[in-house]
């Protein structure tokens, strides 16, 4: 191999992202008689060639530097085994994510989408077909035809638990994709299903791999647009299409259950084999995974083994799995007030949502008499109201980005940036529920109590929008076990409530039983302005927060320490591309 082929691999690594064990540093001379010491990071400038100490010695010419690792430091390796060679993306590199064409992101930010309506779509597709699964299976029971959507939404809990951190290891594309395949392949089981157990056994198995794209979407996102008003508001129309997937299926399932129920899961599975033709083009966009490609490639085309992606030297293993993976979401929950409370409101807001496709056939078929498809109609409406709070979420943002731009003093203030929002949609919320359980009446037109559902949708969006971006921004690098908590405690609830819509609302009435959920709904909306008030102490309080600053601290302390890594190379040499590219 050449010299310039050697360092070339270097190159590959303008920030020179070197753990501690593997530091490289610029070695000022090749006959220098003393060891460097760590914070010896001045450059050669004299032109003289340099060596590589442990590595037999190597010249080089023009304004190329040697590199030489620093012997007799404990964390340096044996010198007589040669360097380990961490790569990174250099500066403009086009296979880095951020740095990829707008057609192709919106490609991706498509893609992603339509995942998640696939999804989101399949939570609630048995929704307009109940009556005919029941004489079909012979089910009696009632609280039995709630379990093909209570199953899949169980389903949804070991998303954030075994796939977001699958994806962190292997890559976004080949967990979203297989996941998608057996998706496909369990919607097609529930349309064939012979009895009534193994259907719901198919649903089960449906949402545990529908759960993929809502787990993974998110971190895709974040992957490619590294812009975070850019990201903010691709992460909005992602949430707006996690409710009008569910919005969709009721008057899908509803109309086509007609000719016979099985139909609804033949649509859903036309769709999700539709969807997967798309899937199979989507690129890779986890940045580390790109990176352990190449190494990959880079240790084959060159036969050095000691060439390494970062993610490669990272721990894993399932005892990392159980320790952190597992652990760190139930302690956020038991002892973080900001986690406890967001998940609280939002499993109360996500189960309402879901209890509703129990409650709004007994207000449309019950009392104004609608069939199987048309009483799917009214879940449009919601998905009215989360397509217009996306339009007031980008509102708001352009607010912020204005106040942002002249110093304002609120817009500084942590919980001002997104928590507004939810004190916007808290109201809109219970609003919605009281003015659904009392225009439900014979005496009122049918469109009345529909277009309550319009405030329900915005009012839901603008919750999840304000109380996930608030979680994400106090928690940053713990922000993927604040997600974990949320998602699973909301699973949990929407899985469990709506076992109990059907007999409440026999019980109470439809007026009173709508009423319960607005007053339960209005005892959480004192928790955002609760966080306004009080969230600067909760935080400065917190543990996760006090070692995200100390986290924090220590790394602006070594990289003062350090210098900064670009002294490594001149930036005119960052850019310029090397044969192993």
């Amino acid at each position: 191999m050449s010299t310039d082929y050697k360092y070339a691999m270097f190159r590959l690594h303008p920030k020179c992202f070197v753990p501690r064990s593997s530091r490289i540093i610029p070695a000022s001379d090749h006959t220098r008689n003393t060891p460097p010491t760590a914070k010896d990071h001045t450059p050669e400038s004299n032109g003289k060639p340099s060596g590589l100490v442990g590595g037999g010695t190597r010249h080089v010419t023009n304004n190329q530097r040697g590199y030489q690792l620093e012997e007799g430091d404990p964390a340096v390796p044996d010198p007589r085994k040669k360097p380990r060679i961490i790569i990174s993306f250099p500066r403009g590199d086009p296979e880095n994510p951020y740095n990829w064409s707008k057609g192709r992101k919106v490609f991706v930010l498509s893609i992603g989408i339509v995942a998640v309506l696939n999804s989101t779509l399949g939570s609630s597709l048995p929704s307009g077909a109940v009556q005919y699964l029941a004489e079909y299976f012979e089910v009696k029971s009632q609280a039995q035809l709630v379990l093909p959507i209570s199953l899949f939404l169980v389903g949804y809990v070991l998303g954030p638990v075994v796939f977001a951190p699958l994806s962190e290891s292997y890559g976004r594309r080949w967990i979203m994709i297989i996941t998608f395949v057996f998706f496909t392949i369990f919607t097609m089981a529930c349309a064939v299903a012979p009895n009534w157990p193994s259907f719901l056994v198919f649903r089960l198995l449906c949402g545990i791999t529908a759960s993929s794209p809502i787990a993974v979407v998110g971190g895709l996102f974040a992957d490619i647009y590294d812009d975070p008003i850019t990201r903010g508001r691709a992460m909005a129309f992602f949430m707006a299409a996690t409710t009008c997937g569910p919005a969709l299926a009721p008057a899908i399932s509803g109309f086509l259950s007609v000719l016979t129920w099985r139909w609804t899961f033949w649509a859903g599975l036309i769709i999700a084999g539709a969807s997967l033709m798309f899937l199979l083009f989507m690129p890779e966009t986890y940045g580390p995974a790109i990176l352990k490609r190449k190494a990959q490639r880079m240790r084959r085309e060159t036969g050095n083994p000691n060439i390494f992606a970062p993610i490669e030297l990272e721990k894993k293993g399932a005892r990392q799995m159980i320790t952190i993976t597992l652990t760190r979401p139930i302690r956020m929950i038991l002892f973080e007030a900001i986690v406890l409370f967001s998940c609280l409101y939002l499993s109360i807001a996500y189960a309402i949502f879901y209890l509703f496709f129990e409650a709004y056939p007994l207000v449309f078929q019950g009392v104004y008499g609608f069939n199987t498809g048309t009483a799917g109609l009214p879940f449009l409406a919601i998905g009215v109201g989360a397509f217009l709070s996306t339009a007031i979420f980008i509102g708001w943002d352009s607010a912020l980005i204005r106040a942002k731009k002249t110093n304002a003093l609120w817009a500084q203030i942590e919980e001002y940036r997104r928590l507004p929002l939810a004190c916007i949609g808290g109201p809109l919320y219970v609003i919605s529920l009281f003015w659904l359980g009392w225009t439900a009446n014979s005496n009122i037109h049918w469109i009345v109590p529909i277009l309550s559902g319009i405030p329900f949708g915005i009012g839901f969006m603008l919750i999840f929008m304000a109380l996930l971006n608030y979680v994400t921004d106090a928690y940053e690098i713990f922000a993927a076990s604040g997600m974990a908590a949320t998602s699973a405690c909301r699973s949990i609830f929407g899985a469990i409530l709506p076992i109990a819509a059907r007999p409440m609302y026999q019980d109470l009435g439809i007026p009173w039983a709508s009423s319960l959920l607005g007053f339960l709904s209005l005892a959480m909306c004192i928790i955002p302005f609760a966080f306004i008030k009080y969230g600067d102490r909760i935080r400065a309080n917190s543990k996760f927060c006090q070692e995200l600053r100390e986290k924090k601290r220590r790394m602006q302390e070594e990289k003062e320490r350090e210098g900064s890594d670009d002294a490594f190379l001149p930036d005119e040499e960052m850019g310029r591309t090397s044969p192993l590219r």
